[in-house]
């Protein structure tokens, strides 16, 4: 990947001398710095108080997350981050594979992966929540001369949620700037045919890696308060869409392939059935065998290795069940970059 490097001008508000560079920014939800308590607060506290994530009443939630939660939540979480930790690089998995993501794109780009350009593209990651800040690194962009930006939040349905908290964070940092880059958000791709296959490829190639047959493949994607679809989030039907598709490039029948939501919050409603109910369900009704995948994932993160593979493992196993087993998720893989090159070619069109 280039490093950024700063090109000052004369005055203090000119913009860089260098222009005429495409930029592509790949964004993913984010990642604490360390899993000490502080550094979880901070990741938790800027999570948490993000209307989008969060849209109960001010008055109600800043007593609840300052007073309960931030007090409370931040050692746990940290010891589940633990279990997960990268001890080789001091990271999260999730810092770890959006930045091998983002150099293999830059990689493939420069072997010619996208054609000769006509403009240089540079690529640069960043995290919603976290650093590297979405901020810093549209200022480290500018700075190389990107005075058109493609920036891609890197989640295949859409929920406002993520992304369109995404596109919030990018237009604040507009705000401030004096010379504004031109700026486009990547649409989802729950549905797109690279997408669909890629996933598929990953499902045949994780249960031909296993030692025992499945008796169902679990579709798991993160979940969202009931109200926030009520209200016309596309995200349950984004959802749906995508296991469908991949149900029918499967060859599989609904009862081969559920699809549930995980990691729920508070006491509301959200998107059902839930991962960990099916879980402790699934062996009641005969179903011994399981492989989750999470298809709602471009990157294994906490959610699909410590809750997934750890806590729903033993939710099923405690239940009488037999065998289970976690499919990565497409991470940097073959199949991976083929779906984020896909993508960022796609919306790159016009410009390059």
């Amino acid at each position: 990947m280039t490093t950024a490097t700063t090109d000052t001008g004369t005055r203090p508000d000119e913009p860089p001398a260098k222009a005429g560079h495409v930029g592509v920014l790949l964004v993913n939800l984010g990642t604490p710095d360390a899993t000490d308590y502080w550094s979880m607060r901070r990741y938790l506290k800027e999570f948490l108080s993000d209307r989008r994530v969060i849209e109960l009443t001010r008055w109600i939630w800043w007593p609840v997350l300052n007073l309960i939660i931030l007090t409370t939540r931040p050692s746990r979480s940290g010891r589940n981050y633990e279990a997960v930790w990268n001890r080789e690089r001091n990271e999260s998995p999730l810092r770890t594979y959006t930045r091998a993501q983002a150099e293999k794109l830059d990689a493939a780009i420069k072997a010619g992966a996208f054609g000769k350009s006509a403009r240089p593209i540079v690529v640069d990651w960043a995290m919603r929540y976290g650093n590297p800040s979405i901020a810093s690194r549209l200022d480290a962009l500018q700075a190389q001369g990107c005075d058109r930006i493609l920036c891609v939040p890197l989640y295949p349905q859409y929920a406002a949620s993520s992304s369109a908290t995404v596109a919030d964070k990018v237009f604040d940092k507009l705000k401030t700037m004096r010379w504004q880059p031109v700026v486009r958000i990547a649409p989802p791709w729950f549905d797109d045919p690279i997408y669909i296959e890629a996933l598929a490829k990953s499902v045949r190639d994780g249960l031909a890696g296993l030692d025992f047959g499945p008796q169902a493949v679990v579709a798991s994607y993160h979940g969202l308060p009931q109200a926030y679809c009520d209200k016309g989030d596309p995200y349950d039907r984004h959802c749906e869409a995508t296991t469908k598709l991949l149900r029918e490039a499967l060859g599989y029948s609904t009862e081969q392939m559920p699809m549930v939501f995980q990691s729920r919050f508070g006491a509301a409603k959200w998107l059902e059935p839930y991962l960990d109910a099916t879980m402790k369900a699934l062996p009641g009704k005969g179903v011994k065998r399981v492989a989750v995948i999470a298809p709602g994932f471009v990157a294994d993160c906490l959610e699909t290795i410590e809750e997934i593979g750890v806590e729903n493992r033993e939710f099923f196993l405690a239940a009488g069940g037999e065998k289970f087993a976690r499919i990565d998720c497409l991470n940097d893989s073959e199949d991976g970059m083929k779906v984020i090159s896909h993508v960022v070619r796609r919306e790159l069109q016009g410009w390059i």
